[in-house]
């Protein structure tokens, strides 16, 4: 296993992320996280990663029952965040915080971020005197790492690190797909972490599952050079920077744990072979132009659309559609909207709700006309 150059505490570079865990009939199964927590641990890796808008706080609580109450705490790490929703003034900080160890059952955070910050929300962080407040919580020892979730252009993260030097880590959205990407800049974000000095934590390297399903074309290219799975790839790609302290995968079910430490309990970074053909794919990628949604599900969980209508679902109906072009994409639509209070993407009154709290900033009420058209003929 690889040490860490940046953090020695964290174990290899690989952290499993909590906000995709396994679900049964609404609520997280037990039984399987419980596995893949075995597994991920007995892999002798440590790093885990939940906040409390992830699952409806399904994931936190999760942690404390098969993580914090099955194992010593020396044996795992654990990251959690702040975030825009939940506090209104500086009073509220730090209740929620309290309720957020009683939830993830643990006495301090080895890592505390300040959650999906961009040019809007910084600003109320800043005036609520969250990052003072996250500070006198690391002087009290309740935190042990301080720093930020980031979703928003390069220059933003260099004002705010500018300002902030304290801030020991980053969390950025990185992947193949998004590095060259002028509405991410993947890249460039990176940049001014290596400028800065600052540690990466990667979030999203499959591009919310995006880079396994891939495009006929691109799946064979990755399936020549007889290796891992695409979603190996992708990982590793993300893992091959020198600044990468962690690359976090949200693993839902145990294929995709076993499929995940075959690629990083052993990490060895993308030769030039594997460089070329992730280049191809991308290619093929932006040639689709297809909808950069994540699936966070932030737009349904933290806005309560009106409408019920499920975005990121109705979005990787859109993908699918245009990618694949398989006749049956349209059932997978229809399966969207089965079910008392989905609305369909036509019922979208507009409110903007779900654009606010986007960490893409995608149009997505323009982008569901699109839907609407493509499905709703």
């Amino acid at each position: 296993m690889v040490q860490n150059r940046h953090f020695p505490e964290i174990h290899g570079n690989f952290g499993f992320g909590c906000m995709r865990l396994p679900m049964a009939d609404g609520h997280v199964d037990y039984d399987e996280f419980n596995r893949m927590a075995d597994a991920f641990i007995g892999a002798g890796l440590n790093y885990f990663d939940t906040a409390h808008g992830y699952l409806g706080g399904q994931s936190e609580t999760a942690i404390r029952d098969c993580v914090a109450k099955r194992y010593d705490r020396g044996q795992f790490l654990l990251t959690d965040k702040l975030t825009d929703p939940y506090f209104k003034k500086e009073e509220d900080i730090r209740p929620f915080f309290e309720n957020q160890l009683r939830w993830c059952g643990v006495d301090y955070f080895d890592f505390y971020l300040m959650h999906a910050q961009d040019r809007n929300n910084y600003r109320k962080f800043k005036r609520c005197r969250a990052y003072e407040t996250a500070l006198e919580l690391k002087r009290e020892g309740k935190i042990r790492h301080f720093g930020i979730s980031f979703h928003d252009k390069a220059e933003v993260l260099d004002m705010i690190l500018t300002e902030h030097p304290e801030i020991e880590v980053v969390q950025i959205q990185f992947n193949y797909v998004d590095y060259e990407d002028a509405s991410v800049e993947s890249k460039k974000v990176y940049e001014v972490c290596e400028k800065h000095g600052k540690p990466v934590i990667v979030m999203e390297p499959v591009k919310g599952g995006s880079l396994v399903n891939l495009p006929a074309e691109a799946d064979r290219i990755l399936r020549a050079l007889n290796g891992g799975s695409n979603a190996s790839y992708a990982i590793r790609f993300a893992a091959s920077f020198p600044q990468m302290a962690v690359v976090l995968s949200g693993m839902s079910n145990m294929a995709q744990m076993s499929d995940n430490l075959s690629a990083m309990a052993d990490f060895r970074p993308l030769d030039e072979n594997e460089l070329a053909a992730v280049r191809r794919v991308n290619d093929i990628f932006h040639s689709l132009n297809l909808v950069p949604c994540t699936s966070c599900r932030y737009c349904v969980e933290e806005s309560e659309c009106p409408k019920g209508i499920r975005i990121p679902d109705m979005f990787a109906s859109l993908n699918a559609h245009e990618a694949f072009h398989n006749w049956n994409t349209g059932y997978y639509y229809n399966s969207v909207i089965t079910g008392e209070g989905h609305g369909k993407a036509s019922d979208c009154i507009r409110c903007g709700k779900c654009e606010r709290v986007c960490p893409q900033h995608l149009p997505i009420r323009e982008l569901l006309k699109n839907v609407a058209k493509t499905f709703e003929k």
